[in-house]
Order: structure tokens, then C-alpha cells, then sequence
């Protein structure tokens, strides 16, 4: 049983920290635009902001065990299957995408404006502005707020096991759940428990490093 919780564990390691870098990503672009296209931004455009408002808002209002369902079909187009892993990292990346896009709007949205009208008034681009300025305030903020994706995403793999994605949330189920052993689903959350203690350690400790 030792092996199958630790394989367990590392399946879920494997899904969270890939979904996350995948989320981050994607989540990114569409965060420049808001934040550009906003109506105090660089470039103002209100078609723009608001198409782009409501497909993430959309897509953050679904609850994760549908929209794992509903995104099944895009996961068997990418991957070839839609259990599994590497199937389930799929839904959780587009979960978790329109999350990053408003943790990173925020932040960006947090950054001191007279520090932006410095570097307009130095003749600095928008380009310049957006990656040499903003993002560079913003990253101590964007660093707490993806560690608190991170979390989110530990909590929505869990919830994936109940449709055969793997990891410790398939173990609870299978073992701890439909087998009636207790004792696994115990030793599942108390997993489960330490991972996120230990991300938000070191979320809480790069942010640290990062705000000096």
C-alpha cells in the first residue's frame, strides 16, 4: 500500500506543478490584455475588455467537476485519452487559467501610478512599461497569488480522482472510500495537508525574498 500512495503522491505532484505552469501561461495573455484594454490602461478599448471580461468570468463560474466533464473531448483531442494524468491536466490548466488571468490583472492593477508616469515621462514604450515596469512591482503579488492557484489546483485533483484522473484523491476513493479502509483516507488527507502547508510555505517565502 506504502508504494501505491507514493506513486499516488507523485502523480498528483506531477498534475498539480504541470497544470500550473500550463495555466500560467495561457492565463497570461489574456491578463495583459485586460489590464492594457482596461479603462485606466495604456490602451484603452472597451469591446476589447469586456469580450475578454466575460469569457474569463465564464469560464471561472463553472464548477470544476463539470467543467472537467465538459473539456473530456479537447483532453482525448490533446492527449489521446481522457482519464488519466495526463488527460486530467488538461481540465485543471483550464480551470485554473482564467484564475491566473485575474490574480495577474490585480496585481498589475496594484502597481503605484506614479511609478507608471515616470517611465512614460522617461519616453518608455508600452512594452517597456508593461515588462519592465509593472511586472516588476507586481511580482511579489503575482508569486502570493499563484500560490494560492497552487492550492486551489491541489484541491481540484483530489476532486479529479472521483472521474479516474490518478493520484491521491483515485487512492481515497478506491482504497479509503469504495473498499471501506479508513485508515487510507486518513493517511490521503493528512498528504494532502502536508503539500499544502508546504506550498504555501514557500509561496509565503519567495514573496518574502521577492517584496526586499
Amino acid at each position: 500500500m506504502e508504494e501505491i500512495i507514493l506513486k499516488a503522491l507523485g502523480e498528483t505532484l506531477i498534475m498539480v506543478f504541470a497544470s500550473t505552469i500550463f495555466s500560467v501561461i495561457i492565463g497570461f495573455i489574456p491578463a495583459i490584455l485586460l489590464i492594457v484594454t482596461s479603462d485606466e490602461g495604456l490602451r484603452p478599448n472597451k469591446v476589447i475588455y469586456s469580450i475578454l471580461d466575460f469569457i474569463v468570468n465564464t469560464l471561472r463560474s463553472f464548477p470544476f467537476i463539470i467543467l472537467m466533464v465538459i473539456v473530456m473531448p479537447l483532453a482525448k483531442i490533446i492527449v489521446g485519452k481522457t482519464t488519466g494524468i495526463f488527460a486530467t491536466i488538461v481540465p485543471l490548466t483550464v480551470a485554473a487559467a482564467p484564475f491566473v488571468s485575474r490574480v495577474i490583472e490585480s496585481s498589475l492593477k496594484e502597481v503605484d501610478k506614479g511609478v507608471i508616469e515616470a517611465a512614460k515621462a522617461f519616453g518608455a514604450s508600452d512594452f517597456q512599461i508593461i515588462f519592465k515596469v509593472m511586472l516588476k512591482e507586481a511580482v511579489p503579488s503575482i508569486t502570493s497569488g499563484i500560490t494560492l492557484i497552487l492550492i486551489s489546483i491541489v484541491g481540484y485533483s483530489a476532486m479529479a480522482g472521483t472521474l479516474g484522473a490518478g493520484g491521491l484523491g483515485d487512492v481515497a476513493i478506491r482504497y479509503g472510500y469504495q473498499r471501506f479502509e479508513p485508515d487510507i483516507m486518513i493517511v490521503t488527507c493528512i498528504i494532502l495537508i502536508i503539500v499544502v502547508q508546504a506550498v504555501q510555505f514557500w509561496g509565503n517565502y519567495f514573496y518574502k525574498r521577492l517584496s526586499k
